[in-house]
């Protein structure tokens, strides 16, 4: 079974000390990355969107989504598109079965609406959780509703639903996305609500998506969380520090970790 292989779609700049602890004031480009992966039977699955158009242009945007933009200011890279990279590789819109939600943020929903076949694997719960939400509550949680499919809750289906399983290298338990093994979902929760990782165990060395975790691989294995205003995003503080204690036992095994946002220039990120 192949490996998954993630793309960058696009680049936000930051200093790099909002997101490493003790990192320089110089601005580095982290990466927005989505996946794609085959599955022998159910063939195309994407692992979240990136970023499109709908969040960086358009007079229909929310003032929520435009105001998001206009802060986080994304440089897209339009050959990079979910759309154009699939198309590249031969397969069309159509052809994708099913998309991994691992969140509900803004980078990583951006692009549903152009899969108009697929069914969304995501955390079900905390959909429907963001969606009581009030506007003021959406946008403290980096929720834009907007930005999904009309029918989203129609094609949802709710990982909590699916074959609970132990995991190995004490990540815990989790979910058994596809009944076969193939590819697990890990809880990784604080990041976000109803955040959680991929793990492909067959894969070698074992890879472990661990999405939003940080956006640094070094905040992880080298214990440098920042501190200050990246944790005003953080869902849950204290349940994001066990979730990355559980990737950094994961890479202590001889795992691979990659993140959706590390800079290219890291090799640790292993980008397929």
């Amino acid at each position: 079974m192949s490996n998954p292989v993630f793309v960058n779609g696009a680049f936000v700049r930051t200093p790099e000390r909002l997101v490493l602890r003790g990192g320089r004031w110089t601005f580095v480009d982290i990466q927005v990355r989505y996946g794609l992966w085959h599955h022998p039977q159910l063939g195309p699955v994407l692992i979240d969107t990136g970023y499109t158009k709908r969040v960086t242009e358009g007079r229909t945007r929310s003032l929520t989504v435009k105001l998001y933009g206009a802060i986080l200011r994304p440089r897209l890279i339009e050959e990079a598109s979910p759309t154009a990279s699939l198309q590249s590789r031969g397969i069309g819109p159509a052809d994708v079965t099913h998309i991994i939600v691992t969140h509900f943020h803004a980078d990583h929903i951006a692009a549903l609406a152009d899969f108009p076949k697929a069914r969304f694997l995501a955390d079900g719960a905390a959909y429907e959780k963001l969606s009581r939400m009030s506007p003021l509550q959406k946008l403290l949680n980096g929720f834009f509703p907007d930005l999904l499919p009309t029918d989203f809750r129609e094609r949802l289906i709710s990982i909590d639903t699916l074959r609970s399983v132990p995991l190995p290298y004490d990540l815990g338990s989790g979910y058994d996305l596809f009944a076969d093994g193939s590819c697990l979902a890990v809880p990784l929760p604080g990041h976000a609500l109803g955040h959680f990782g991929l793990l492909w165990q067959d894969a070698s060395p074992p890879l472990l998506y661990a999405t939003d975790t940080q956006w640094l691989l070094r905040a992880i294995t080298n214990d440098r969380a920042p501190s200050g205003p990246a944790q005003l995003i953080y869902s849950d503080r204290h349940a994001a520090v066990t979730s990355m204690e559980k990737v950094r036992r994961f890479a202590g095994q001889g795992g691979k970790v990659v993140l959706c946002h590390e800079p290219s220039d890291d090799p640790a990120c292993g980008e397929a």
